[in-house]
């Protein structure tokens, strides 16, 4: 290899650990919004640009070859210095104008959102927003999100996190399935003769459930499902009895709820910035509107 890793387009680098992380070209160009045949010019680029093969094809994907694994952990501290570089120049900006990129679950993004965004828009015109609808944890370092609503406590470091309090959660059932099956009075009854919806691979429900005392396992659900939005539909429709935040489920008149008393442990509710870009006019503008939206979901 003649050349260093250094003296590589920061774009070509992007793409590298892109493919890297995601291990196929379709996942990666996803990742970058960019298109597959682009990601792959890229990733030739570099290799012809260091002099190295980075990654061999396999069924399912792309591997990174031994020189490819060995150059990986110097294009992340490459990463992560130009990451600081953009929040530091990003974090000086003084007008309220621009974009904002929100990351929130899928449930939070489709049932919450909407409304306050609107709202956002039409108190700020000058502010753009994108909304980044993901179960999985945005990065804020690497700018994937300004501004991320959570529903843990975040331990990522050179984060600024406010607890805006808790989305109480209770169970529920389609009307129609409660007039078939009958409306349980006790937890015992809810377990041993009512249909349950769970998640599948996602534990959140099994850890709330022990957080209660009830040795509860997977298969406990009759139908299992992990993404929120569709398992929601699943409750609607009437295959059994699920969870839900209740002041979203509480405005549905298709469904209604039992065992109100029922202790379930809820979900917090953090926001969450980059300390460097918190006090950026337009992410403080829409940090407090989002605190202001949310609170009548949370208590």
């Amino acid at each position: 290899m003649d050349k260093s890793l250094s003296s590589l387009d920061w774009s070509l680098l992007q793409s590298f650990l892109a493919v890297a992380e995601e291990g196929s070209l379709s996942a990666a160009a996803r990742r970058l919004r960019a298109s597959q045949p682009t990601l792959g010019r890229q990733i030739r680029q570099a290799e012809q640009q260091l002099g190295v093969t980075l990654f061999t094809r396999k069924p399912r994907g792309l591997q990174l070859t031994d020189i490819g694994q060995a150059l990986l952990p110097a294009a992340r501290t490459m990463r992560e210095a130009a990451g600081q570089m953009a929040l530091v120049v990003a974090g000086q900006e003084q007008q309220i104008k621009g974009t904002v990129r929100i990351a929130a679950s899928i449930f939070v993004s489709h049932h919450i959102l909407p409304p306050i965004i609107a709202h956002i828009t039409r108190q700020e015109p000058d502010i753009a927003i994108e909304l980044a609808p993901n179960d999985a944890s945005e990065n804020l370092l690497f700018r994937e999100a300004d501004i991320a609503i959570r529903m843990y406590r975040p331990t990522q470091l050179d984060v600024v996190a406010k607890h805006l309090g808790d989305l109480p959660l209770g169970v529920f059932g389609s009307v129609d399935y409660l007039n078939r099956k009958g409306r349980p009075e006790t937890i015992e009854e809810m377990l041993n003769g009512h249909d349950l919806i769970g998640y599948d691979a996602d534990e959140q429900i099994l850890r709330g459930m022990r957080q209660m005392g009830l040795e509860a396992s997977r298969d406990w659900f009759r139908i299992r499902c992990d993404n929120n939005v569709v398992y929601w539909e699943l409750l609607r429709a009437g295959c059994g009895l699920g969870f839900s935040q209740t002041y979203v489920a509480k405005d549905d008149p298709q469904v209604e709820q039992v065992l109100p008393d029922l202790p379930i442990p809820p979900l917090p509710v953090w926001l969450v910035a980059h300390q460097a870009m918190r006090q950026t006019p337009r992410i403080r503008r829409v940090w407090d509107m989002l605190t202001e939206g949310l609170s009548p979901f949370i208590s």
